[in-house]
């Protein structure tokens, strides 16, 4: 059996909640693809086909790049569009770091990727730029309206202390939208 998975930061459920509660009144103006509350993350290294017989290994390799990085401090705030907000695909919401936050959150996305690599799994190879995707446009759209309203956003401070293994199933969530299921929690530090 081949699983779609990623390795994320998932904010806590009151970080969420903030931010849920800031787009649900905003949600209705625009007809974007929403993402559902319980799958905001942040991903550190998308893995799109993970064979089962290397799941163990991953998982140790993972608990080992996780326990070498320094739990920090971050709050989601502001948001951007990719590619841009003139002809943007996706809306995102940005992470508030300090310094220690954006190195170990840099170091242990490096990390992961290199312990799905080591497991002998391939690894999106796309730079990694941390966000949360909030909603997708259907065909490119113009959003600045929408990324203003985001850069007066911040949500509440948690600490980042944890990574998740998430399996995704295509499909099979509500409406058609995937369904996530936690693997592991691996532990910084």
């Amino acid at each position: 059996m081949v699983l779609r998975m990623f390795v994320a930061v998932v904010p806590p459920e009151g970080v969420i909640e903030h931010l849920d509660e800031f787009l649900e009144v905003r949600r209705s103006a625009a007809p974007f693809r929403w993402a559902a509350a319980e799958q905001l993350h942040v991903t550190l290294a998308f893995l799109a086909e993970v064979e089962e017989r290397r799941l163990d290994d991953l998982v140790e390799r993972l608990g080992r790049a996780a326990a070498r990085r320094t739990p920090f401090d971050a709050r989601v705030a502001g948001g951007g569009a990719f590619p841009d907000a003139g002809r943007a695909r996706v809306i995102w919401a940005g992470l508030d770091l300090d310094e220690l936050g954006r190195t170990e959150l840099g170091r242990l996305a490096t990390g992961c990727r290199v312990a799905a690599n080591r497991a002998g799994i391939a690894v999106d190879g796309q730079r990694f730029r941390p966000h949360l995707t909030l909603a997708r446009l259907g065909h490119p759209g113009e959003v600045s309206d929408w990324v203003r309203l985001l850069d007066g956003y911040a949500g509440p401070p948690w600490r980042v202390d944890r990574v998740s293994l998430v399996a995704s199933y295509l499909g099979e969530g509500p409406r058609g939208r995937p369904r996530h299921e936690t693997v592991e929690e691996l532990a910084l530090g």
